[in-house]
């Protein structure tokens, strides 16, 4: 056959193959029919939906400290790697094993820092992270955190998307694809960036992979235009906007009754929200409008761009119907490379202008009713090693290198428990002793608090359905309330 042909016939459709069939024929007649009605029941995708389970959480907003904590100088105390602080890493824990920057035997490192227990639980915290003390009664410690990839990026992919590859929907283009928004003047997913670097994971991370592009994160901004190219060209004015985009709806709305195509109900979608943007999302992004008070407590600078405004306007988002902020704060590589990514001074300098934010914001939402049903998380990609980076060994600053096998974040709200501890690691940090929780188990646990089924939310691409969990994970219901 001819392979022009047969790749036409391939793309023809019965809708088209109706179409073509004569003018006046029965198939016209009822295609017609067909399109009126469809042009008609055009939906909004991101329209409010029920999830199938009951939810615990209607909102998440995921704080990612991108580079991966370290977990040992900040939550995860081990007494008996400091005794053997300076000691050759045992070769039980070495053999057969590949580090990033690491060769050879590298020497056990016992954490710099002074560790207390806090909260009725007695969570372990260190000095690192002082404004954390007070809030060890509001969160879930999950100290038993795996994953399988120890490079950033595809271990941030993995995370966000599921997979340690380019063009799977992240996770907050599936909440939104399963929830919507509660808002439809602002966009039903928000990514914001802090420390003037992307994460390794590039916009993949809060990007829509093969799902329609209505449910990837907008990306805004604490300073200049919240939201770049949202504004109207030199010359046009809003009436003038309101025409054209009225002529595009009509003709995508034309477009979409005949071929049916997912994106351009998304591009009409994407054109309205843009244009109710204009006004609703520099209201919501102006902090300015905030009392001093809670400037104050987050940290929080009109004008400038930081992790703490980011953190404030998180809360404003989510206050009005957004369901997933995602931030994203570069600077968390600490392999003692310099005195910024070393565990002591490098360290106490991170935390001072993060754990601030971040406690007040928990603080924040218990307040105002919000942390109940808004699940905050905080974590990195992966852990940091238990002995000393090999580039840095014979330097004074202490670093670590990447470790895939243990790390430890912390939720709160949303259905999680309160001042709880999870999982935990060996005596040394090498290995998890107890309660396994792997990426795609956290994820899970995710879709379940948002009253999903992970292996029932799924989206049909090439032949097969897709999930973010991808054909793993397991829902961890220890963890909630």
């Amino acid at each position: 056959m001819n392979p022009v042909l047969h790749d036409r016939l391939q793309l023809t459709t019965r809708r088209q193959f109706l179409n073509g069939a004569g003018q006046f024929s029965l198939g016209a007649i009822a295609m017609k029919a067909m399109q009126a009605e469809a042009a008609s029941k055009i939906d909004n995708p991101l329209a409010p939906k029920h999830p199938l389970n009951a939810a615990k959480a209607k909102r998440v907003i995921y704080l990612h400290m991108s580079g991966a904590p370290p977990h040992l100088d900040l939550f995860d105390y081990k007494p008996e790697l400091v005794k053997r602080d300076g000691q050759d890493c045992p070769d039980s824990v070495l053999k057969g094993r590949k580090f990033a920057f690491t060769t050879g035997v590298p020497k056990l490192m016992g954490t710099p820092r002074t560790f207390k227990q806090y909260g009725k639980a007695g969570m372990w915290m260190s000095d690192a992270c002082p404004n954390f003390h007070g809030i060890a009664d509001d969160i879930t410690m999950v100290r038993s955190m795996y994953t399988d990839q120890f490079n950033h990026a595809p271990a941030e992919l993995l995370l966000f998307t599921g997979h340690i590859r380019q063009g799977r929907p992240s996770m907050g283009s599936w909440a939104t694809y399963g929830l919507g928004t509660e808002n439809q003047d602002l966009p039903g997913f928000v990514a914001l960036i802090s420390s003037g670097t992307q994460p390794s994971g590039g916009q993949a991370c809060w990007g829509s992979g093969f799902i329609p592009s209505v449910y990837q994160g907008v990306q805004c901004r604490s300073k200049g235009d919240p939201v770049l190219y949202a504004n109207n060209p030199a010359g046009m004015s809003r009436e003038l906007r309101r025409k054209t985009l009225d002529a595009l709806k009509e003709i995508n709305e034309l477009q979409a009754a005949e071929l049916g195509h997912a994106e351009t109900i998304t591009r009409i979608s994407q054109y309205e929200l843009a244009f109710r943007m204009q006004t609703s999302v520099p209201e919501v992004m102006d902090i300015s409008k905030e009392p001093a008070k809670v400037l104050e407590d987050y940290g929080a600078k009109p004008g400038e761009s930081s992790f703490a405004n980011n953190c404030l306007l998180a809360r404003r988002l989510i206050e009005q119907g957004v369901r997933f902020v995602n931030l994203f704060d570069w600077g968390w590589d600490f392999h003692g490379t310099a005195e910024a990514t070393g565990v002591t001074t490098g360290l106490t300098k991170k935390m001072s202008e993060t754990d601030k934010p971040v406690a007040a914001l928990i603080k924040d939402l218990k307040q105002r009713g919000l942390l109940d049903d808004t699940l905050v998380i905080w974590g990195g990609e992966f852990g940091r090693t238990p002995f000393r980076e090999g580039r840095t060994a014979a330097g004074k600053i202490l670093g670590r290198d990447h470790y895939p096998d243990c790390y430890t974040l912390f939720m709160a709200g949303g259905g999680v428990k309160s001042g709880y501890d999870y999982g935990s690691t060996d005596e040394l940090g090498f290995h998890i002793a107890e309660n396994k929780v792997h990426v795609h188990d956290f994820q899970a646990t995710i879709m379940h608090l948002l009253g999903f089924d992970h292996e029932r939310l799924t989206y049909r691409f090439q032949g097969r359905n897709y999930r973010l969990t991808d054909i793993h994970g397991h829902v961890v219901k220890d963890l909630c309330a």
